[in-house]
């Protein structure tokens, strides 16, 4: 071979090796048991994937071998540059492997869509990254390491560009490295890395940088030309039916999902809604966690309604955002929270704001990251509330002021707002619970340097339960109702295919008026949240939402709708039909006892249970794309 092309040559042994290397690592981490024959297939597949990535990240280097003057062969300049160029892409690529490595970790999965959304707020993301990992340890270790592999290729190197190449054979050189790309690119694809049960088996069978360039890719996917779609009167006239409630009125339009909600009595009443980061089912000793690391929910729910089968739409928090406030599905691609059509769409603040209520957000990160503050002030929210507005907080980290702080200025606005003598609604985004897991010392027992996931569970806990408490003392608490609602699960973990446990989150409603302890079984998603807390409040109202009152419908038409990656799903009596890209549809029975699903045969009952998911989703997005998702 031509000594140009050794340059690219190496960095390709780099790539594969280092990728093979970290495939090996995470199988042995995170895969059990340690078969051999799962290793091959996860090997073989991952090889075509590393193969694919590869041939598009090479192209750069293949240009600059096929195009580069010859009269520039033996310069310094050149030679510099090149062996530079080799010793920081090598210690770039080595460093991000650790770093997916550590992504790996938290989220049992290959760089997907969650790694996208965070690099566009680096401010956030790579403080925490910092205060999070050892990172200046690992970037020495990456150009070390980028200065042993230039070292070990040295000669080769030394060799590339000086051998003279004659025109035709660059050409052809380089038109058959086009072929292969564009094979390679056609017959690698993530089908070919689900060979298993086993999701995160094939998640090690998978590749980072494939992964984030297709997460990319995808993120904002026409619905009808890659999901599942049924004619527009089937898909509306299945969703009215899914929607229906005792005693709605709907709208005579039959492209419409807008109805009458009535109302129940009862006088003006106060919502506090705190959403809190993380704050999954599996922590709460009162849902059966071992240990429990939620006392004072626990305590509170002694005397509060505790919701125990609610799923999570998503994974993160504008997936909370959406569906708690929102009532809307979450669509594959973006959450409408960053969606560019949401200058008004139907929220719970504005259903409340229409009705005389005071509307309220406080945050306590930057309201700017994932355009919360935006959406917030379009839809609904007369004042947001955020980082910039606490004068020197006890403690804060980079997402924000701890959640005593918030929560103490919550309890401020809410003394002030009842004092004019108008009903109020105010939202609460709690950030605590999140890397790097520290918080105030002396609050709890467990110590915050040590960074435990469990232990800032407990100390927003604490801070809810101590509001909480606070509350009860003053005027405004007998007139309001309070909500306190995960916006996700702590984190996306599990063998299946849709990590059912991960989405599992709690609902506590603290009601003044109705002090006696209640549980709630009913099946519901964060969507039915907003429409939960109405009917509790009680004023009769128009709504277009997806979700439903759960104290008032038949859990026997309860259902629930989540997301995960480009996957959507509806889990409905113990079924959940899961739709893909390219119009797929898969089948998942969810066992009673254990909480886990497994892949099961297309039944009888499942081709309603694909059309109703179908249904639903469809209308959303033809909802919001036609910007109809408002009350009329």
């Amino acid at each position: 071979m031509s000594g140009r092309w050794r340059f690219p040559l190496c960095g390709g042994i780099i790539f594969l090796g280092g990728n093979a290397l970290l495939r090996a690592f995470l199988f042995q981490r995170f895969v059990e048991p340690h078969a051999l024959l799962p290793l091959v297939r996860a090997s073989w597949a991952g090889l075509r994937m590393d193969a694919a990535a590869l041939a598009w990240l090479l192209l750069p280097w293949m240009l600059v071998s096929a195009l580069l003057p010859a009269g520039l062969r033996e310069t310094k300049a050149r030679r510099l540059l090149g062996n530079l160029s080799f010793i920081l892409g090598s210690g770039l690529f080595l460093f991000l492997l650790v770093v997916e490595y550590f992504f790996f970790d938290e989220f049992n999965s290959r760089f997907n869509t969650v790694a996208v959304d965070y690099l566009l707020y680096p401010h956030e993301v790579f403080i925490n990254i910092h205060e999070s990992y050892p990172v200046f340890p690992f970037l020495t270790a990456a150009v070390l390491a980028g200065l042993a592999a230039w070292g070990l290729f040295r000669r080769p190197l030394d060799d590339a560009l000086r051998t003279p190449c004659a025109p035709g054979t660059k050409g052809r050189v380089f038109a058959g490295y086009l072929l292969g790309a564009l094979f390679l690119t056609q017959t690698a694809s993530f089908q070919g890395a689900r060979w298993s049960r086993d999701r995160v088996l094939n998640e090690v069978s998978g590749n980072g940088f494939y992964s984030l360039v297709y997460a990319a890719w995808s993120r904002d996917l026409e619905y009808q030309a890659f999901y599942r779609s049924l004619s527009r009167e089937e898909a509306y006239e299945r969703t009215r039916r899914l929607l229906q409630e005792g005693g709605a009125r709907w709208s005579a339009d039959p492209e419409s999902i807008q109805r009458s909600i009535p109302g129940r009595k009862s006088g003006p009443r106060n919502l506090v809604l705190i959403l809190v980061e993380s704050f999954g089912s599996e922590f709460w000793g009162s849902l059966g966690a071992e240990p429990g690391w939620t006392p004072r929910m626990d305590e509170w729910a002694k005397k509060g309604m505790l919701f125990t089968q609610l799923y999570a739409t998503g994974n993160r928090t504008v997936r909370g955002m959406e569906g708690v406030l929102a009532s809307f599905p979450p669509l594959p691609g973006d959450s409408i929270v960053k969606r560019r059509l949401s200058d008004r769409v139907s929220t719970l603040a504005r259903t409340l704001g229409g009705q005389g209520y005071e509307t309220l957000f406080l945050y306590g990160g930057r309201g700017l990251f994932d355009g919360m503050r935006s959406f917030a002030l379009r839809n609904g929210y007369g004042r947001f509330i955020e980082q910039k507005d606490f004068k020197d907080p006890a403690f804060a980290t980079v997402w924000g002021v701890c959640d005593e702080d918030l929560l103490d200025r919550a309890l401020s606005e809410a003394r002030a707002l009842h004092g004019r003598g108008k009903p109020f609604f105010a939202t609460v985004l709690t950030v605590s619970n999140h890397k790097p897991y520290t918080y105030p010392k002396g609050r709890i027992p467990e110590d915050p340097d040590l960074q435990a996931r469990p232990h800032a569970v407990k100390y927003t806990d604490h801070a809810i339960g101590r509001f909480l408490d606070q509350a009860s003392k003053e005027d405004f608490f007998k007139d309001t109702l309070f909500a306190v609602v995960a916006d996700h699960g702590a984190r996306v973990y599990g063998k299946e295919d849709i990590p059912i446990h991960s989405y599992e989150i709690p609902m506590l409603v603290v009601d003044p008026k109705s002090p006696s302890p209640k549980r709630v079984s009913t099946l519901g998603s964060s969507i039915d949240v907003g429409p939960t807390l109405l009917g509790m409040l009680g004023p009769g109202y128009e709504s277009v939402f997806f979700g439903r009152d759960l104290l008032s419908v038949d859990p026997k038409t309860a259902f629930a709708l989540m997301h995960h990656n480009r996957d959507i799903g509806m889990l409905r009596g113990g079924r959940l039909v899961v739709l893909g890209l390219n119009k797929t549809a898969g089948f998942y029975s969810l066992d009673s006892k254990t909480r886990l699903l497994a892949p099961a045969p297309k039944g009888g009952a499942d081709e309603e249970l694909e059309k109703d998911a179908a249904a639903l989703f469809q209308t959303a997005d033809e909802l919001y794309t036609r910007q109809r998702y408002a009350v009329k």
